[in-house]
């Protein structure tokens, strides 16, 4: 009687965001939190707010917002192409921090304060004035986004395959509750004919 046990795979999770998207961030750190109690293996990928609206008829407001962004996105693109996949969640991480919980609007003192906090030296910051890895950036953006559509925004997450926009969420959800939450998400979302499920924010992003 053969008595070994195969341990399952982890479930395969992929996650897109805009570094500027406190909505992205909220369902970032969900994740996190739901990795702590189920077997998944996330892989991080930028996508842009900006890109997503070049063509969209935005508000000057919101538009104005876009170089701002873009340095982030390209800021991250560029440490993916130079140090590999193993940066971009930490990278991320000290970005948000300061973006969101932070809430600092300099692209510089956030730039250089979230170099440091990676360990990558300080010229690293030029890579976030250039368009250098923008082709990198784009079709990760447009990798993630061709999967749900483009009426949607950030995030994007796929499981297994199956992709779908957001959840919107706030605050975000701790323990089992994280672990129901995405239960049932994963549940919804991988019925082929499911398309939407909405309701009008009563909160906005509540950070810890």
């Amino acid at each position: 009687m053969n008595t070994d046990t195969v341990t399952p795979a982890p479930t395969a999770v992929d996650f897109w965001f805009d570094p500027s998207c406190p909505w992205a961030w909220m369902t970032s750190r969900w994740v996190d939190e739901v990795a702590r109690v189920r077997d998944l293996e996330v892989t991080w990928h930028v996508m842009s707010l900006a890109v997503l609206n070049e063509d969209q008829d935005v508000s000057d407001e919101y538009r104005a917002f876009f170089p701002r962004a873009l340095r982030y996105t390209r800021l991250v693109a560029a440490a993916q192409e130079k140090f590999g996949q193993a940066i971009v969640k930490p990278l991320y991480d000290a970005l948000g921090l300061q973006i969101h919980p932070g809430e600092s609007t300099d692209p510089d003192t956030v730039i250089a304060q979230a170099l440091a906090e990676v360990g990558l030296p300080p010229e690293f910051a030029e890579y976030s004035l250039t368009d250098e890895h923008d082709p990198q950036m784009r079709a990760s953006h447009f990798d993630g986004i061709g999967r749900v559509g483009q009426e949607v925004g950030t995030p994007v997450i796929a499981v297994n395959g199956v992709a779908f926009f957001g959840p919107v969420i706030s605050p975000s959800p701790q323990g089992d509750e994280a672990a129901r939450l995405w239960d049932g998400v994963v549940a919804v979302a991988s019925y082929p004919g499911f398309f939407e499920i909405k309701r009008s924010r009563t909160v906005g992003p509540l950070f810890d």
